[in-house]
C-alpha cells in the first residue's frame, strides 16, 4: 500500500499490483507523517466524518456488514469501522499500533473530514504545528498537503486536487502535547 508523499519512494517497478489507498487513509496520512516526524506522535484516535458513498442504502434495509449499515444513508449519521488509521500503521511503519479510528457516515454527498486526536512526544504550542503544516505543504508535500487559515466549510473543498486540506482554523489542543488536527478531504 502507498500513499504519495508518504512512502512512494518503497514503490519497485516489478510490484504488478499496488494499492493507493483509501480516501481517508490519503487525507490521515500526510498530516499524521508531518506530525510524527516533528513532534513524535505518541498515540491517536482518528475519526472521519464520512461524506455518502455508493455502497450505503438509500432506505432502511438489510445490511452484511451490520445493523446500522442497513440505515437509510440521506437521513441519518451513522457511526461505522474504518480502517484507515490502521493502514496509516502500514505506511509509516514507525506508527503501527499507535492510531486507531472509526467513522461516521453524514448525509452529505460530497467532501469528508479527518479527525486527528494524538498525544505527542515533543510538546509544540498548535501556533507551532500551524507552521510545520504550512511548511510541508508549501515544500515536501507540495501538491499532496494544502493549508489554509480561510473561515471554510465542506463545499468549499468540492473539486479539490489535494489528498489532504490542513484546516489552521478547525483544529485545537489542549496543551503542548495533547492536539486535534482537521483535514478535508
Amino acid at each position: 500500500m502507498f500513499v504519495c508523499g508518504v512512502n512512494l519512494n518503497a514503490y519497485k517497478t516489478e510490484y504488478d499490483v499496488i494499492s493507493n489507498a483509501s480516501c481517508t487513509t490519503n487525507c490521515l496520512a500526510p498530516i499524521a507523517k508531518v506530525l510524527h516526524d516533528e513532534f513524535g506522535i505518541v498515540e491517536g484516535l482518528m475519526t472521519t466524518v464520512h461524506a455518502t458513498t455508493a455502497t450505503q442504502k438509500t432506505v432502511d434495509g438489510p445490511s452484511n456488514k451490520d445493523w446500522r449499515g442497513g440505515r437509510g444513508a440521506g437521513a441519518n449519521i451513522i457511526p461505522s469501522s474504518t480502517g484507515a488509521a490502521k493502514a496509516v500503521g502500514k505506511v509509516i511503519p514507525e506508527l503501527n499500533g499507535k492510531l486507531t479510528g472509526m467513522a461516521f457516515r453524514v448525509p452529505t454527498p460530497d467532501v469528508s473530514v479527518v479527525d486527528l486526536t494524538a498525544r505527542l512526544k515533543k510538546g509544540a504550542s498548535y501556533e507551532e504545528i500551524k507552521k510545520v503544516m504550512k511548511r510541508a505543504s508549501e515544500n515536501e508535500l507540495k501538491g499532496i498537503l494544502s493549508y489554509t487559515e480561510d473561515s471554510v466549510v465542506s463545499t468549499d473543498f468540492i473539486g479539490s486536487e489535494f489528498s489532504s486540506v490542513f484546516d489552521a482554523e478547525a483544529g485545537i489542543s489542549l496543551n503542548d502535547n495533547f492536539v486535534k488536527i482537521i483535514a478535508k478531504m
